[in-house]
C-alpha cells in the first residue's frame, strides 16, 4: 500500500490490487480510515472519523486530486 502523501495527521495511500473499483484514495489517521472516490470527489466509506473531520479531509482531497490521480 504505497503512501502518496502525508498531510497534517493524515496518510493518503492506495492498494495496488483494487483495479475493479473506480479511482480512489484511502486516508488514515491513527485507527480511523476513509476512502474517497476521485471522479467526482465523494466520500465512499468511513470508519472512525467525525463529520467535521471528513469535511476537512475532503477539502484536502480536492486540493490534491491531480496528485492522487497520477499516483
Amino acid at each position: 500500500m504505497p503512501t502518496v502523501a502525508r498531510i497534517g495527521p493524515y496518510r493518503f495511500f492506495f492498494y495496488g490490487n483494487e483495479s475493479n473499483e473506480p479511482v480512489h484514495i484511502h486516508v488514515q489517521r491513527d485507527s480511523a480510515l476513509a476512502k474517497y472516490w476521485l471522479s467526482p470527489v465523494t466520500l465512499a466509506a468511513s470508519k472512525g472519523f467525525a463529520a467535521h473531520e471528513l469535511s476537512k479531509i475532503e477539502t484536502i482531497v480536492r486540493e490534491n486530486e491531480e496528485t492522487f490521480r497520477k499516483a
